[in-house]
């Protein structure tokens, strides 16, 4: 396995810690093919992923957050329990099996058979046309800085498998983008299994490897393709780099781009993260003063900067992920028409792509991955048999034994 070795390192950098995260994504995704070809795993994979976890636990720490270089002189605190708990997960998997692994999860979410048993049962015996779902919070667990987001071995796993022998058509809608970082970067799935459409459904990769995506007037896009121009020398800057290492970091995706200004440790400081979203409206207003072409989106953490479309009933608007579900249908053949389909999110945002699968046939279900009764009410008027589970280890457990 030359190559795909991680020797016990020290990591000072965030910029050693992204690559070291990189190390686990490309041994992460050969053992994922591995499991898939019945292949032995080799004991020197597992000391590896060992080496990874104990270089992330050795990470100097102050108030359970890890103290990281974003550049030679400013440090800051994150939290790595995404990914320390993750590797552990994965460990323990490979070395114990999938039934022990399962008792795992039990012991570590509160109610997690009774919520699997559940799901299992209300969806059991089915085949799905269609899987469409979001990934970050809803199959994947949450992160707070999305290129260090690697899928985990065992949740390939199980979305893999439920979506080879489950589902014609599996569908992963991310806003992401696709590559450079995307959620290519950051899965483990074996290559042509499962569709993934990035930029909230405007680009996807099909089951061929295929790159398409959604028209967008060219006007426009020469328009952002300048923004983005002006947005990547900016952060390749000493003064503006750490806007690019810290949260969703700097995403181009396809009609979108977002920026952190600031990240969930709060690393950088208030009038700081407030000065460069000043920056950036202005870098905005620039290339577009009267905001015909782009709308401004402050989170609180990313600034988002949306390209509108043209819509005939309400002229321009938001691109969401009932227009992805669309678009997807139209470019995919997917015929939504013919059910069952199942749906699956985690935030208000994923709510239309239930809508736009009920437009098109009540043979929809759902499981949502919320702690909040609002939105599960929600979910339930619009698909009154939807499954509400709490965490993103519940979704997918149903999924990997709906397909043992």
């Amino acid at each position: 396995m030359p190559g795909l070795q991680i020797e016990l390192q020290e990591i000072k950098k965030l910029k050693q810690f992204y690559k070291l995260m990189t190390q686990t994504r490309e041994l992460r995704f050969k053992l994922v093919g591995d499991i898939f070809n019945r292949q032995a795993i080799d004991s020197e994979s597992v000391e590896s992923l060992k080496n990874a976890l104990a270089a992330l636990e050795n990470i100097p720490a102050k108030h359970n957050r890890q103290l990281l270089l974003i550049d030679d002189s400013k440090q800051i605190k994150v939290d790595l329990t995404y990914e320390t708990d993750e590797l552990k997960k994965d460990i323990y998997y490979l070395d114990n099996g999938e039934d022990k692994f399962i008792q795992y999860l039990d012991n570590i979410h509160t109610g997690f058979m009774q919520y699997v048993n559940d799901g299992v049962e209300k969806l059991k015996g089915l085949h799905f046309n269609c899987l469409i779902s979001d990934r970050d919070g809803t199959t994947n667990n949450y992160c707070g800085r999305y290129r260090s987001s690697i899928q985990s071995i065992y949740n390939s796993v199980f979305l893999t498998r439920f979506a080879k022998k489950k589902v014609d058509n599996p569908i992963i809608v991310t806003s992401a983008p696709l590559k450079d970082p995307g959620i290519v970067d950051v899965s483990v799935n074996p290559e042509k299994t499962i569709v993934y459409a990035a930029s909230k459904g405007r680009e996807f990769i099909d089951l061929t490897g295929t790159r398409r995506s959604y028209p967008v007037d060219d006007a426009k896009q020469v328009i952002l393709n300048r923004l983005n121009e002006k947005l990547v020398k900016m952060v390749n800057t000493q003064e503006y780099e750490k806007y690019s290492l810290i949260g969703s970091g700097l995403q181009l995706k396809f009609g979108q781009t977002t920026i952190a200004r600031q990240d969930i440790s709060n690393s950088i400081g208030e009038e700081e993260s407030l000065k460069f979203l000043s920056v950036i409206k202005e870098m905005v207003s620039e290339f577009d003063p009267e905001y015909k072409n782009f709308r401004i989106e402050d989170t609180g953490l990313d600034v988002e900067i949306i390209l509108t479309i043209d819509d005939e009933s309400s002229g321009s608007k938001d691109f969401d992920k009932a227009d992805a579900v669309r678009y997807l249908d139209s470019e995919l053949n997917l015929n939504l028409d013919k059910g069952p389909h199942l749906v699956c999110g985690d935030t208000a945002s994923d709510v239309p792509m239930i809508t736009a699968a009920m437009e098109s046939t009540k043979d929809t279900y759902s499981i949502f991955v919320t702690k909040k009764e609002e939105l599960a009410q929600n979910v339930r008027a619009i698909c009154p048999g939807a499954i509400i589970v709490p965490e993103p280890d519940m979704l997918v457990t149903i999924m990997g034994l709906l397909s043992t």
